[in-house]
């Protein structure tokens, strides 16, 4: 794929295991994730699905599963109309040791040059990713209220 055109990088005081296990686990993923489910078994060349209420939002399959150091899949949106029309993306998380803390590198790449998609994770991420590593520091997710999505 091209550059990517979606880079987070956080630390997290967790170890590369924890955190693979957060990324992956539907029962951990709710706290994080607005309340969705994933849905995998997390094998190069499985597929992968975000549940949210019951309605899949998003699907893809799982390009790369290196555990506990990187974690790949494509991304395609499917439910709300303005994002499903867009071809998949693709989305990358490296996890490096750094001591106490993982350096958690996030990159969403694959996008048509307007994406409406971009926009949109461009605001959720963060808010998901926050979540993450406050569950993972202090036990409880941040609770991000959508209106600070905006």
């Amino acid at each position: 794929m091209g550059k990517p055109e979606f880079v987070y990088v956080t630390f997290i005081d967790t170890t590369p295991e924890k955190l693979w296990q957060a990324l992956t686990s539907s029962d951990l993923a709710k706290f994080y994730w607005f309340g969705a489910e994933l849905r995998s078994d997390w094998r190069t060349a499985s597929p992968w699905a975000l549940v949210m209420n019951g309605i899949i939002t998003e699907t893809g399959e799982i390009l790369e599963a290196d555990r506990p150091r990187r974690l790949s899949y494509t991304f395609k949106h499917v439910t709300n109309e303005a994002y499903r029309n867009e071809k998949p993306s693709a989305v990358g998380f490296t996890l490096e040791q750094h001591g106490r803390l993982v350096k958690l590198t996030l990159t969403h790449e694959g996008f048509a040059a307007g994406s409406k998609l971009l926009d949109g994770i461009s605001k959720g991420w963060p808010a998901i990713m926050s979540g993450l590593k406050s569950l993972l520091e202090n036990g409880t997710a941040l609770e991000i209220p959508v209106s600070a999505l905006g």
